[in-house]
Formats: C-alpha cells, sequence, structure tokens
C-alpha cells in the first residue's frame, strides 16, 4: 500500500511574523528617512540606538538594516555597521561637472527640433514635477527631474552622450532629493525649469543652455557641501 507524505508546515510561527511586521516597518521607517535627506549618506545607523528609538529588540533592526541593503540604501561595513549608502563627494564633483560639460552643448543641439508636442509632454512634466516639489512627494522628485532633463535633450541625435546623461541622472536620484529637501532649493528648481522651457520654445537657446548649466552647477555644489558637511559631523 502506498503511503502518502503530508506537505511539512511551513506557516512562519506568530513570532516571526510578528518580527517580519516590525522589521518591514522599522525598514519604511528609516527608507522615508533616507530619501528625505534627514539621514545623510556616511551616516552610520547603530542597531543599539534603533533598538532604543522604536522600542524594540535589535533581531527586527537587523532584518530592517538587510532589507534596505538589497535596496541599495544602506551598505554594511565591515567594523562600522551600518551606513546610510551614497556618492562620494569626490563622485559628485565628478558627475556634475560631466553634466556641465554635457547638457548645455546637448541642449543646443536639441532644442531647435523639439516639436509642440514635446514642448506639450514637456510642460506637463515640469507641472507633475512642480506639483509633486509643492506637495513634498519626495520620493517622485529625482525620477520626474531625469525625465524633464531627459525631455529637453532628446532630440540632440547624440545617442552616445545621451545613454551616459542618463546614467548620470540616475546616479543624481538620491542626491537631487537630498540637496532639494535639505537647501529647501525646491521655487528655485521650479523657476529655473520653467524659464529653460520658457527660452527653448522662444528660440532663445544660447540662453538656455546658459542657465542649464548654471542650474546643474548650482545643484552639484550644494550636495558638495551638504556631503562636506555630514563627513566633518560624522
Amino acid at each position: 500500500m502506498a503511503v502518502t507524505a503530508r506537505p511539512k508546515d511551513v506557516r512562519a510561527s506568530p513570532q516571526a511574523l510578528r518580527h517580519r511586521t516590525v522589521s518591514a516597518a522599522v525598514a519604511e521607517a528609516l527608507r522615508q528617512r533616507i530619501l528625505s535627506g534627514t539621514l545623510a549618506p556616511g551616516f552610520q545607523l547603530r542597531q543599539d540606538a534603533l533598538a532604543e528609538e522604536f522600542g524594540i529588540s535589535r533581531i527586527p533592526i537587523r532584518e530592517a538594516l538587510l532589507q534596505l541593503e538589497a535596496g541599495g540604501l544602506v551598505k554594511i561595513v565591515p567594523h562600522r555597521g551600518a551606513v546610510v549608502s551614497g556618492l562620494s563627494v569626490e563622485e559628485i564633483e565628478d558627475v556634475f561637472q560631466l553634466r556641465v560639460s554635457l547638457e548645455p552643448q546637448l541642449l543646443i543641439l536639441s532644442a531647435r527640433h523639439l516639436t509642440p508636442e514635446d514642448f506639450s509632454e514637456l510642460r506637463a512634466l515640469r507641472d507633475e514635477y512642480s506639483a509633486a516639489l509643492k506637495a513634498g512627494t519626495v520620493e517622485t522628485w529625482g525620477e520626474l527631474n531625469r525625465r524633464f532633463h531627459l525631455g529637453l535633450l532628446r532630440h540632440a541625435g547624440r545617442p552616445r552622450s545621451l545613454s551616459i546623461i542618463a546614467g548620470l541622472l540616475q546616479d543624481c536620484d538620491r542626491p537631487t532629493r537630498l540637496q532639494l529637501s535639505v537647501t529647501g532649493d525646491v521655487a528655485r528648481a521650479d523657476l529655473e525649469h520653467t524659464t529653460i522651457l520658457d527660452l527653448c520654445e522662444a528660440g532663445e537657446i544660447v540662453a538656455a543652455a546658459n542657465l542649464l548649466r548654471i542650474h546643474v552647477e548650482h545643484a552639484g555644489r550644494s550636495l558638495v557641501e551638504i556631503y562636506r558637511k555630514s563627513a566633518a559631523g560624522a
């Protein structure tokens, strides 16, 4: 007579489920602090201090930090534990210097070919970005900024350069959110995006490129200052 094996009960224990739920809540709370810039790159996340703050044991804290590491927001560093991940000061300077060198040139090549449909799409993006800045939905700022900048440059006819810029803007996603959150430059960013778009539509392409250069340079300088202050206070 054949004996049918009973499936093994793989249900998690109530305690394991509780830890999982608590760790997810802690991970989300820390994620929001990192994305808003409250916890700057390089900040050390001490398990004992976090356990005391949240009033829980270190086990769900450890699980939360592992979740954040999997998402690229935290690095587990030997002898230091968990630290908020991010670009170094030198990398930030390099990224923004490359953007300053490339983006204004690409805008000059692209702007004259932007169609009425392109401008309509860019204005819709600008409006969405403006609303997100005012609403404080930090998690969307970097992506909307990236789409706006790439939209301006789409007709440059330089696919290799555009690919480089796309990568640089991706690298700038979290730093952009940090810069805007810490400096409060949301009004300036919104106004400069609007003015660059207006200048392009008016055919004042060189003026638009000059403002784009100033726009990117300012963001880079602000970030370098933020990172250096964070390093000095670490």
